[in-house]
């Protein structure tokens, strides 16, 4: 990091670290039970191959916008702006946001979980001395970020490193263990686990694989304090490339070292009673302790990112102008009060649900597929009109098929959501707009147009529809 306490420059390293920071969280450590649950190494393989291969291409529609359109330096939510409008630009932030701050609370339930197998009275992370010490956490972090986002950044990059450690450390030993016997047997879904189509297994695994790449944006939310423009792109290509590899490999390889029933049935952190199966309890330990180091690392990255989001929506008044002002440090000082404020309501609820850690996870990755798909629908929306592609009739062609691509695959996520998510996502968008309505107050702006009206009305409809379903009991959490 370089530049002035005005002035916070990132460089190339630390924009990747960033991107690694924010990808490498809870999910990957809880990736070998979540998989095999849903699928063996055959359904995996094709689910990797639809998630990498999507993710890729909506990385590729990061990298070209942040080419193309440097003065869109809000990232996610920016894009949806400038392509579809004020209301979905306001509602690609929203979600953003508190997905993003969802994704939080699933970082506190991980903790307590993972120390819950040494000291019960953790239990399952959501105990009510859980949700205390969590609590205590959240704003020893709301305080140490608020002295300012440089130092902060810092920090996140020394954790990034420190955290790979352990993963590659489990990644090695199950090289070293590999059976191919029980990797063969394990290969067309196993002994003992329920017997469903391919098309099935890949889809119970979409949310998931969401939630770990969750991230891969991190470079271009923080565009503005790039050192240079280009290395938005480049650090959101070597993240996804870093990490894709190390996810791909902690799925995989315990296929090659247990009966794929057994892997589903483990306790959470898997990766942990994985390593704890091949080589005793010292595995457990090892890789909780590389799982608290990771899971904070990520926690104070996506909290600065939360800030980002909403900071940028308040300086361009489509939040309330009250979340764009910066304190003394630099750091959007109001809009990280707000976003902590909702992570303890979260943290506080998950003690009425069955499995808060799956609920936090699946309900993440569904708000942020509204504001992904608006990405990928502004990428292909840019190369159709041709804006900005005058000169360069190959990459437009390119690009075209990249954003294509990135489109198909978000629909399809939202689909593989269910519709049970999709309403519990409802039930946060539409109260969500009252800040609308407040920021458009401020300017005496017209709150919706036309279409816009329809679109809240949608959502304002299914919110209903969730409540109800709740209230009913047809939707539990």
């Amino acid at each position: 990091m370089t530049g002035t306490p005005s002035i916070q420059k990132l460089s190339l390293f630390a924009l990747t670290a960033m991107v690694v920071g924010s990808m490498v969280g809870s999910g990957i450590f809880s990736l070998p039970r979540t998989f095999g649950i849903a699928t063996g190494p055959f359904g995996a393989i094709f689910a990797w191959c639809i998630a990498g291969g999507g993710m890729y291409t909506l990385a590729r529609v990061f990298q070209a916008l942040a080419e193309r359109k440097p003065e869109l330096d809000a990232g996610v939510y920016a894009y949806a702006k400038e392509g579809f409008g004020d209301y979905p630009g306001f509602l690609s932030a929203f979600g953003y946001w508190i997905g993003s701050c969802i994704g939080n609370v699933s970082y506190w339930v991980l903790i307590k979980s993972t120390l819950g197998a040494f000291f019960p009275v953790f239990g399952d992370g959501n105990t009510v001395t859980a949700i205390i010490v969590a609590s205590i956490g959240i704003w020893l972090f709301h305080f140490m970020i608020l002295r300012g986002v440089q130092q902060a950044a810092a920090i996140n990059t020394i954790v990034t490193v420190a955290k790979i450690v352990p993963i590659l450390v489990f990644i090695v030993i199950l090289i070293v263990s590999f059976n191919a016997d029980m990797f063969r047997g394990n290969f067309w879904g196993g002994v003992g686990m329920p017997d469903k189509g391919l098309f099935e297994q890949i889809r119970a695994t979409m949310l998931v694989t969401v939630f770990v790449f969750l991230g891969i944006e991190g470079a271009s939310v923080y565009s503005r304090y790039a050192k240079e423009r280009a290395h938005v792109g480049a650090a959101t290509l070597l993240g996804f490339a870093i990490v894709t590899s190390l996810m791909v490999l902690v799925t995989m390889l315990p296929y090659a070292v247990l009966l794929r029933a057994e892997i589903a049935g483990m306790r959470q952190p898997s990766m942990a009673t994985v390593l704890e199966a091949v080589v005793g309890h010292w595995g457990a330990i090892f890789v909780s302790i590389g799982l608290l180091v990771s899971v904070l690392g990520a926690y104070l990255a996506w909290s600065l990112i939360c800030a980002e989001v909403l900071s940028a929506a308040g300086r361009t008044r489509d939040m309330p102008a009250l979340f764009g002002k910066e304190n003394a440090n630099k750091v959007p000082a109001a809009a990280l009060w707000l976003t902590n404020v909702i992570v303890q309501l979260f943290v506080i609820s998950t003690y009425w649900s069955q499995d808060a850690f799956a609920l936090m996870l699946n309900l993440t990755s569904v708000m942020s597929l509204i504001p992904f798909f608006l990405v990928a629908a502004y990428g292909l929306l840019l190369v159709r009109r041709g804006e900005t592609y005058e000169k360069s009739s190959s990459e437009r062609t390119r690009d075209t098929i990249f954003a294509g691509i990135a489109v198909i695959y978000t629909l399809f996520l939202i689909y593989s959501a269910g519709m049970k998510f999709l309403l519990l996502s409802l039930i946060l968008y539409a109260p969500g707009t009252a800040l609308y309505f407040w920021a458009r107050l401020e300017q005496k702006a017209r709150v919706f147009t036309a279409v816009e009206w329809g679109i809240f009305i949608a959502a304002a409809v299914g919110a209903a529809v969730g409540i109800h379903g709740l209230a009913t009991g047809y939707i539990t959490i």
